[in-house]
């Protein structure tokens, strides 16, 4: 039932919101450069690798050994509105109806993060990832990993239907009062080096 909700859902949200994301596209391309779209491989259900899709929200600028500079210094005004508006999550929808991620889940990390896990972090990849989660609306980048871990690992011992509806509806309120973008460190999120008791 989960799978096909998640199907339905994201095609219908997909051709309301194509204005949006071809006005966004758009936007991107002229404010940015290209590409419009940043994929990464992330790790997903039972840690399988996919390519996740979101708009680029960042300058593709690298210091004179051609390595990335700093999120702060990468960061514009403009990829700080798409953040701030989850506007940049949109190509995720391609994401759930192609089955690697869910409309809820734990967000997917970066695949370098899997052997940081514990034993009980890890169960975070027992479901599939999503594009909202219980972390997203429990504090989102302003809490810490052990924190956002235990909100992910929470949800896979609880999911239900209802469960899912008011993260989705919870996630609604937090993108209109953008909540929790930013952790007090960093524009986004600071490096998981694991668990420091571990």
């Amino acid at each position: 039932m989960k799978r096909l909700f998640d199907f339905l859902i994201a095609l219908l949200a997909l051709l309301a919101l194509s204005p949006v994301i071809i006005i966004t596209a758009i936007f991107i391309r002229f404010k940015l450069g290209s590409p419009i779209l940043f994929t990464q491989d992330r790790p997903g259900l039972n840690g399988n690798v996919f390519k996740m899709m979101k708009f680029r929200s960042m300058l593709d600028a690298q210091d004179t050994k051609g390595n990335p500079l700093p999120d702060e210094q990468r960061m514009t005004t403009f990829g700080a509105l798409l953040r701030s508006t989850s506007l940049d999550e949109l190509p995720g929808l391609i994401n759930v109806l192609k089955g690697d991620m869910s409309l809820v889940g734990p967000r997917p990390l970066r695949v370098e993060y899997l052997p940081l896990y514990n034993e009980e972090q890890s169960k975070r990849h027992n479901v599939r990832p999503g594009i909202t989660g219980w972390a997203q609306v429990n504090g989102r980048n302003a809490i810490s990993w052990e924190q956002k871990f235990e909100l992910d690992v929470w949800y896979v011992n609880n999911q239900s239907f209802l469960l899912d509806f008011k993260i989705l509806l919870l996630t609604v309120k937090k993108v209109l009062i953008r909540d929790g973008i930013s952790s007090s460190e960093s524009v986004t999120m600071t490096k998981f080096e694991g668990t420091k008791n571990d």
